[in-house]
């Protein structure tokens, strides 16, 4: 005769085995070679598209952009590249064309300022969707590194520098490197 304690485990096995059963293995499938040049065919097809829109854009003045001494007067787009995401500071035309109180009390520049927070992977798609005349430089954006940046986070924030730069780059626009030139 069996004891109570005996038959408890058996009466167990099917409990413990049933999720074991249920989930199964699973297996994660690797792209083929076929879907791999698939997706990287539709990649560039879109970078191709953005840098066709990004070209409506003047090309860049030297003269205009290398006179501006502080962020705060910059009018253009511009980066601040952090650990997991990319802030856009864009600056709106003033829907008043007169002189007139220009960055004044009436018409200040800072109500003008967006900051938007961007992932990295959607920085082509947020630059196309500026509007044209919040470019008076032309084709091109500052970018400048976050500050107070802790010591452990400041390799992400390089690679994440060297991948906006990049990304800049294949859209054409101009990278005035903010923070090399002793401006901050």
């Amino acid at each position: 005769m069996r004891t109570p304690r005996s038959i408890l485990p058996l009466a167990l096995l099917p409990a413990l085995l049933l999720p074991l059963a249920l989930t199964g293995c699973t297996r994660t499938s690797t792209p083929s070679q076929a879907e791999m040049r698939a997706i990287a065919a539709q990649q560039q097809e879109e970078s191709a598209l953005a840098r066709q829109q990004m070209e409506t854009i003047p090309p860049p003045s030297k003269t205009q952009y290398m006179a501006v001494k502080s962020l705060t007067l910059w009018q253009n787009p511009y980066l601040t590249v952090q650990g997991g995401m990319v802030t856009l500071h864009v600056m709106l035309a003033d829907a008043n064309t007169s002189d007139l109180g220009k960055g004044g009390l009436l018409r200040p520049m800072g109500a003008r300022r967006r900051d938007l927070n961007v992932r990295i992977g959607e920085l082509s798609a947020a630059l196309n969707a500026i509007p044209q005349n919040c470019w008076p430089y032309g084709r091109v954006v500052a970018v400048e590194e976050a500050h107070e940046v802790p010591v452990s986070a400041r390799p992400q924030v390089r690679r994440n520098m060297e991948t906006v730069i990049n990304t800049l780059n294949s859209l054409g626009i101009v990278v005035y490197d903010w923070s090399e030139s002793g401006k901050s």
